[in-house]
């Protein structure tokens, strides 16, 4: 059971009389004697489904005066005129399905773009129900989104600690630490110290006892000879001291 909507009501609608058509360039509301309405009344506009009526009632009774159905908009059944946006020229029809043609006019300009508005958002609606019900009969193509063979998909994810910091998935680890070698175990790779009677050893000539054997100071290298023989050289000799031992020191190398 389909129910009667009310799409728009205006307590006060002007009708005319009209002439013919005289040409094909449309109705004019000049030649309608608009000082002078034929009838004066309300105008109710409801759908029943996808059928649009345009009513015609009395003020105080609500007795109907002419109904108008529209099946299209624009169309024949109610059209504009050429001259002005607040007039219109509507086909009532009674139930015997005869058919005559009246001015219809509004005393303000929002009237008659409420009419438009409402006409225009029903039969937008009706192609809308069309639509739905011709894509009912016809069966739709089913979209295949399985995995073809061979193919694969690659997800970035995000992983969020509990303190709202994002960490690094398992794969990232993997990439950023396999180019890192290990550090060696224990001393692998480390050179070892010299042993220390290396650097306190001195050289010493031959016939020399171990009694005579210089005295070399820890810190010193068996080069300290020789370094101080070279910042020795350029400079004043100075008098060689009396060595009772000359004999025993006869034989040692100088350099």
């Amino acid at each position: 059971m389909e129910y009667e909507s009310v799409l728009l009501i205006k307590p006060e609608v002007f009708i005319y009389k009209i002439p013919p058509r005289a040409s094909n360039r449309g109705y004019r509301a000049a030649d309608w004697n608009l000082g002078e309405p034929t009838w004066t009344g309300r105008m109710r506009l409801v759908a029943k489904g996808i059928v649009c009526h345009l009513k015609l009632e009395d003020k105080a009774s609500g007795a109907l005066f002419a109904n108008c159905p529209i099946d299209t908009y624009p169309g024949v059944a109610i059209e504009a005129v050429s001259d002005s946006s607040r007039y219109f020229v509507i086909r009532v029809q009674d139930d015997n399905g005869r058919s005559a043609f009246l001015g219809l006019g509004f005393g303000d300009r929002s009237d008659s773009f409420d009419l438009n508005v409402a006409l225009q958002d029903h039969f937008k609606w009706v192609k809308n129900q069309e639509q739905i019900e011709k894509e009912k009969t016809q069966p739709k193509q089913e979209l295949d989104l399985g995995f073809k063979e061979g193919e694969t998909i690659k997800i970035n994810m995000r992983i969020t600690k509990k303190d709202g910091s994002e960490g690094v998935s398992r794969t990232t680890k993997a990439k950023t630490s396999g180019g890192i070698l290990p550090p060696p175990p224990g001393n692998l790779g480390k050179i070892a110290p010299p042993p220390a009677n290396v650097a306190s050893s001195t050289r010493q000539s031959p016939g020399t006892s171990p009694a005579h054997k210089p005295t070399v100071n820890n810190a010193g290298t068996e080069w300290t000879d020789y370094a101080s023989a070279g910042n020795n050289s350029g400079q004043n000799p100075t008098p060689p001291q009396q060595n009772t031992n000359a004999t025993a020191n006869a034989n040692w190398v100088q350099f």
